[in-house]
């Protein structure tokens, strides 16, 4: 009866999870994250910018600042800032003395501008890198295209000391003559002295 019991316990159980589970729900059919897809881009509260062109902006902005053109300009300003609020009429100044705004004016420019230089100068100094990279990969090309077209001239060199020229093959023909006329039995010469001024028929 024990084991009656235990399988009728043993269905009721798998009876009760099919009940609980909904109706096509299976194991396969769980959403999971596709590896073979990208994922869809969440929504950024912060606003998106180029990166590229903020930098360019920066460069020209550090640029200007750099200039005398920005420097006469803010000079012209500030002098006829002082003097609007000390010579106009007391109800048309904005900024009497000790000129708070002025000065708030000029550290706002100066927290700006600061950053934006440092911006600039990390900019260059990566494009002074990728260039010291560059020159540096191009003298390496330039140091193994020296050593190879050394090699291949010591080379060079060295076949042509194991040339025969034609003065070592001439004295090498003379000394064979020489050799051969010393050697001959009636004392003759084996090749006679060609014939001055005369031209040979045979060989026309």
């Amino acid at each position: 009866m024990a084991p009656e019991r235990e399988s009728a316990r043993r269905e009721a159980g798998r009876d009760l999870g099919r009940d609980r589970m909904p109706a096509g729900a299976t194991a396969t059919t769980r959403p999971r994250a596709r590896l073979d897809q990208p994922r869809p881009r969440r929504p950024r509260i912060l606003p998106e910018w180029d990166p590229e062109a903020f930098g360019k902006l920066s460069e020209r902005i550090a640029r200007f600042i750099g200039t005398g053109r920005f420097l006469v300009w803010m000079t012209v300003v500030i002098v006829v800032w002082l003097l609007w609020n000390v010579s106009a009429p007391a109800p048309l100044r904005f900024d009497e003395y000790p000129f708070i705004f002025l000065t708030l004016m000029l550290s706002l420019q100066a927290s700006y501008a600061a950053p934006l230089i440092l911006l600039a100068q990390n900019r260059q100094d990566d494009r002074d890198r990728v260039n010291l990279e560059q020159d540096r990969k191009q003298n390496e090309r330039s140091i193994a295209d020296t050593e190879y077209l050394t090699r291949e001239i010591a080379a060079l060199r060295i076949g042509l000391g194991e040339v025969a020229t034609r003065d070592w093959i001439r004295s090498e023909l003379q000394d064979m003559v020489r050799d051969l006329q010393d050697g001959h039995p009636d004392g003759q010469r084996v090749f006679p002295a060609e014939r001055s001024g005369a031209r040979d028929v045979d060989d026309r």
